[in-house]
């Protein structure tokens, strides 16, 4: 599929021939579903336990009689009224750390890829380039570009000028194509790619569909 290739001021410089096997895909809501629900349960931290009876390290002699006191009846430092004591009812710790098949993974940044490009909110432009860091200069292009929401994805490295001058504007951000992920993509209303980071999705997806080697799996030793 080929697709315009604009500048940050929005006029035309040609066009770029992009990969079906990444941009063409019909998206599929479940995987896009499952990479989603794994990225934010990565997020989630871990919760701190708390001690319980059997952590704290205390006697477990009986320290008073049992009757005759005129107190209660205790058997154990490791009550959780006591100082130094158990925590009743306290937290327990829960580690959230899904695991998601690295093929799977792949196949819902393609699908998310091809899920902006059939819904028309891919833009490629020819860089990110800009001559000074300025804000309001940026956000006159993007208005101009029709972006007001949305992700821009560079090469291997983000133009500086650009990072300095899209940090105050909302629902602008900026990642290198290594950052590239499902959530933040479906999370905004454009993706903007430059000619770069095209090259480096399509080459980091590009392993998902290599042919087999000549001989493998025909029973040829």
């Amino acid at each position: 599929m080929r697709v315009e290739v604009r500048t940050l001021a929005g006029a035309s410089v040609g066009e770029i021939e992009l990969a079906e096997t990444v941009f063409g895909l019909e998206p599929r809501p479940d995987i896009l579903h499952r990479v989603v629900t794994w990225q934010l349960g990565k997020r989630r931290g871990v919760a701190r336990a708390a001690k319980e009876r059997s952590d704290v390290n205390r006697t477990g002699r009986k320290f008073g009689r049992q009757k005759g006191s005129g107190s209660a009846r205790h058997g154990d430092r490791a009550a959780p009224l006591f100082i130094g004591g158990s925590k009743a009812h306290g937290p327990r710790a829960r580690a959230f750390d899904p695991a998601l098949n690295k093929k799977v993974r792949a196949l819902g940044l393609a699908h998310a890829l091809s899920a902006k490009a059939k819904a028309g909110q891919l833009i490629v432009v020819d860089n990110l380039a800009l001559d000074v860091a300025k804000t309001s200069r940026l956000k006159a292009g993007l208005r101009t570009l029709g972006v007001e929401n949305g992700l821009f994805i560079d090469g291997a490295a983000v133009d500086l000028n650009f990072a300095l001058a899209s940090r105050n504007l909302h629902k602008v951000d900026v990642l290198p194509a290594i950052g590239a992920n499902v959530y933040d993509i479906l999370d905004h209303e454009h993706l903007v790619l430059t000619r770069a980071a095209v090259e480096a999705l399509e080459a980091r997806l590009a392993h998902r569909h290599r042919r087999p080697r000549e001989g493998a799996g025909d029973g040829q030793a």
